[in-house]
Order: C-alpha cells, then sequence, then structure tokens
C-alpha cells in the first residue's frame, strides 16, 4: 500500500460498534477519526440466543451511520470483525445479512482466539519496542481475551466467556451495588477464569496492560478522581469498588470520568477485572491506548503480503501437524494455479495474486483429512478446516477454505448451496481439475492443456496426442464433464 492511503477498521463488539479510520505513513498508522457508539446487543441476547429486533436495528442503524462516513474507500481498506455476541446468536445471519448491505463491506465475525490475536497485534503496534514479556487483558461486554506475547508475535491467546454487559445483567440485574451481589459475580468470574491460572501464571510474564472497555473506563474514573494516570493497582480497585457499594447503585454513582454509557456496565466490568487481578495476582496494570480495531488496521497490511500473511503460517502449521504429503500439496497447488492463471489472466496482477494464495491454501491442505481416513478424507478435511483454530482466518474464510476441501472430489451436489459464488466456482474447478491431472502423485504434464470460461460455462482444450498419453486421467476428466452437467454450471472437454 502506498504512503497516504485511508485504511477503516470496524469492531462490531458486545457493547459498542468502533470505526477507526487511519492513514498510512511510513509503515504506520496515523488516526484520521474514531466514532463509537453504544449499541450494547450483548444484552439483547432472548432466552433462545437470538438477537432481539430491538437489538438487530440499534446495530443497523449504527452502521448506516458508519456507512456514510466509509463512501468512496476501497474495499480493500475496509474490514469489519464482529465478537461474542455475534458468535453466539443463533440468529446471527439474519443479522448479518442486512448489516452487510447497509455498511457496504463484508462482516467477518472471528473465533476467540482470533480476537486475542489481533487485540494483541493492536496493543503491541501501539507500545515502545522492548523484550519485555506482555500480559494483554481485554475485558469486553461478553468475553474477556489474555494474551501472552513478546515483541509482535502472540504466544498464548484465550478468550473466556466473561464479560461486562453479561456480569452486569445477571449479578447486577437491577443496577444495584451490595457486598454479597459483588462477592457472586468475583467467584463467578473466576470459575469461568481458573484455567488461566497455570498458563497466565505471574512467572510468565513481566508487564500486564489492559486494552479498551472496561479498564478503559475505570482508568479513566480513577484518573479523574486523582489516581495515577494510566495505571491500575489493587489500592485503585478496591477505592472504586467502596465508592460503588457506597452510592448502592449505578445510577447513583457520581463519579469524575465516569460516562454514561459505561454507567449500566460498570459493576459486572469491575468485578470481571477484580477476578483477573486476584486469580493472576496483578499488582499493577499499565493501560494500552491499542486494542482490536488497531490490531485490524495492521493486519490488513499484514494480508498485501504472502511473506507477512499470518493465515500462510497458519496453513504451513495445519499441514506440517496433520502429515500432509508436502510434496503432492505443492504439485496440485501448481496445476490448480497454472488453470486459474489462464482464467484470470487479465487481472490487475495484485488482485490476481490474491486469489492465487486463496486457491494455494486449499491445495496445500486438500489431502489434510488422511489422518483420519483415506477414502473420505475430503469430508473429514473440511470438519478439520471448519473447527480448526487457525490465526488470521475469519470463520467465513476458514469456512471457504473447508468448502474448496469438501469439493475437490465427487459428486457436486453436497455443495448446491455454494454454487451462486462464480469466484468460488472457478476456484473449486481449478482445485478439482488439478486434484485429477495429479491422482498418480507425480507432476503433471500440463503444456497444451488450456482452460477457458465463458458465462457459467468453461471449456478445457486437451490435444489429441496428451489424450492418447495419458488415458486415466482422460477418462477422469470425461467423469468430471459429467459431474458438472447437474449443476447450474457447465465444464466440456474438448
Amino acid at each position: 500500500m502506498d504512503n497516504g492511503t485511508l485504511l477503516a477498521s470496524i469492531d462490531l463488539g458486545s457493547n459498542s460498534y468502533r470505526l477507526e479510520i487511519g492513514r498510512l505513513e511510513h509503515g504506520q498508522i496515523q488516526r484520521v477519526e474514531y466514532l463509537k457508539e453504544t449499541v450494547r446487543q450483548g444484552n439483547g441476547l432472548d432466552e433462545d440466543g437470538k438477537l432481539t429486533p430491538a437489538a438487530m436495528e440499534r446495530g443497523w442503524q449504527c452502521l448506516a451511520r458508519f456507512a456514510e462516513r466509509l463512501a468512496g474507500f476501497r474495499p480493500r481498506h475496509v474490514r469489519a470483525v464482529a465478537t461474542q455476541t455475534l458468535r453466539e446468536a443463533r440468529n446471527r445471519n439474519e443479522f448479518l445479512l442486512r448489516a452487510r448491505t447497509l455498511l457496504g463491506f463484508p462482516i467477518d465475525v472471528i473465533a476467540g482466539r482470533e480476537e486475542a490475536r489481533l487485540i494483541y497485534q493492536g496493543v503491541v503496534h501501539l507500545l515502545p519496542h522492548s523484550d519485555e514479556r506482555r500480559l494483554v487483558i481485554d475485558i469486553g461486554g461478553r468475553s474477556t481475551e489474555m494474551i501472552l506475547g513478546r515483541h509482535f508475535e502472540g504466544q498464548v491467546m484465550e478468550s473466556y466467556r466473561v464479560g461486562s454487559v453479561a456480569w452486569s445483567a445477571l449479578y447486577f440485574p437491577e443496577g444495584q451495588f451490595t457486598a454479597s451481589a459483588f462477592d457472586r459475580a468475583e467467584i463467578a468470574a473466576q470459575a469461568v477464569l481458573e484455567e488461566a491460572l497455570v498458563p497466565y501464571a505471574p512467572g510468565n510474564w513481566d508487564v500486564a496492560y489492559g486494552s479498551s472497555g472496561t479498564i478503559g473506563a475505570v482508568c479513566d474514573i480513577l484518573e479523574a478522581s486523582g489516581h495515577p494516570p494510566g495505571v491500575l493497582t489493587r489500592r485503585g480497585l478496591q477505592w472504586l469498588k467502596e465508592q460503588m457499594l457506597d452510592a448502592r447503585s449505578a445510577d447513583r454513582v457520581r463519579l469524575p470520568g465516569l460516562k454514561e454509557d459505561r454507567r449500566p456496565v460498570i459493576g459486572g466490568g469491575l468485578s470481571v477485572l477484580n477476578a483477573v487481578f486476584d486469580l493472576l495476582r496483578i499488582d499493577r496494570m499499565e493501560r494500552s491506548r491499542g486494542a482490536l480495531r488497531h490490531g485490524v488496521l495492521y493486519d490488513m497490511l499484514d494480508r498485501e503480503h504472502l511473506a507477512t500473511d499470518v493465515r500462510n503460517a497458519t496453513v504451513q502449521r495445519l499441514a506440517l501437524k496433520l502429515g500432509v504429503d508436502a510434496a503432492q500439496a505443492q504439485r496440485v497447488a501448481g496445476a490448480a494455479t497454472h488453470f486459474l492463471r489462464q482464467l484470470c489472466g487479465g487481472e490487475p496482477p495484485k488482485l490476481l495474486e490474491r486469489h492465487v494464495a486463496k486457491l494455494e491454501w486449499a491445495a496445500r491442505l486438500h489431502e489434510i483429512g488422511t489422518a483420519i481416513s483415506h477414502s473420505d478424507y475430503h469430508k473429514h478435511g473440511a470438519y478439520i478446516i471448519d473447527n480448526a483454530d487457525a490465526p488470521g482466518f475469519a470463520e467465513p474464510e476458514l469456512h471457504r477454505l473447508g468448502v474448496m476441501v469438501l469439493g475437490q472430489r465427487g459428486k457436486l451436489r453436497k455443495l448446491e448451496s455454494e454454487l451462486g459464488d462464480g469466484q468460488l466456482v472457478q476456484h473449486l474447478l481449478c482445485l478439482r481439475l488439478a486434484v485429477i491431472l495429479c491422482h498418480a502423485r507425480r507432476d503433471p504434464q500440463l503444456d497444451g492443456l488450456r482452460l477457458t470460461a465463458r458465462g457459467r460455462g468453461f471449456r478445457l482444450e486437451v490435444p489429441r496426442a496428451w489424450a492418447a498419453a495419458f488415458p486415466q486421467s482422460t477418462w477422469l476428466l470425461r467423469e468430471e464433464e459429467a459431474a458438472w452437467q447437474k449443476t447450474d454450471w457447465s465444464f466440456t472437454l474438448a
């Protein structure tokens, strides 16, 4: 990306939606504008785990306003991510369908560990360079992320289902503050977070940092009340808890620095924060200005180059861990991308290379399921990918990769709902052809083979001499021709 490029990230959080716009300057992103709206979708889940109409409407209206500010942005310069509430919501697809239309850009629902990874990236990019071992904590509306890392690498990352909105609704439902309510809330939070005790123990980190949400709100209150700026201590947290107990309810708390949008959830947030301090024996936590939205911005820069794209490293790790035949994967990748370049040769080079990378990932993982089953490896491979811990991948990206692996062979009827995506169909056909031509597990002879597309039809030209030299491959290609006849697309062998 060129200097001066504007980038935008949208964080669809459980309590607030945030829009961060930055300008790229020599590898750093300088803030241009920041917008935040309290949407509080986290308390808009009903007993069936569905977002209420009112909660969806609040989100839609906010995104419509963000869309006006983002008019004119290029699609690859904007990324929106959704977190715990939309991970949980059983009717999230209903919400996302309209949300994406209103915003005008895709919205990725990211897994908890991916959220943690991006939070860490946002935090460390706004901190001075250091060799210190860092513990990063982010208490959101319905989840809390913990990360151990050094430099720019998050080494241990986890997301726990405990947060300010959820805990306020459960333990302070009427906004009433009592000592017993705080005790119950803190004990319950520690029960959820207990498994963090070993990996995040004090001996494993040097400095604790708090990011965004609850931690930022508590820091604002303490600083405005005369406590040291940018730092949380046990003494400060105890003082704040006493102030809240004296007030007895959220609407009666009168503290400088307490914003109105934080008032209804400050009780739950403070109880979770106290639980984190007690469980991990934290005495001092420094406030970080970096957060999820900043991590998303810097991740967009990394995605521009395969060498720095964490998704590439994730694919390599999965392939190695599950014993994929690297030589065969490379053969299939080479053949698949050969055909894709024939189909998409007229596209801008950078766009083409992004398509090539996505197809290569599918090719490199197409046999990942053989660790479980030889005959149904494509089915098992798709399941593994759909459920993998895959840093860098949003859920829709991971699902698409799983669809490619599932569809590499066999009938296409199982993918009927996915075949409306023309780009996916192109990639899928290229992968299927590559798997066919590499069936003997040796380098395929591709000279003279030419794949073209017209409308919803594809045509592979095969010289007669090639067909005579490779009768088994030719027979398999005829079978492929028949498979596509049962779809709305066509493939012809000529």
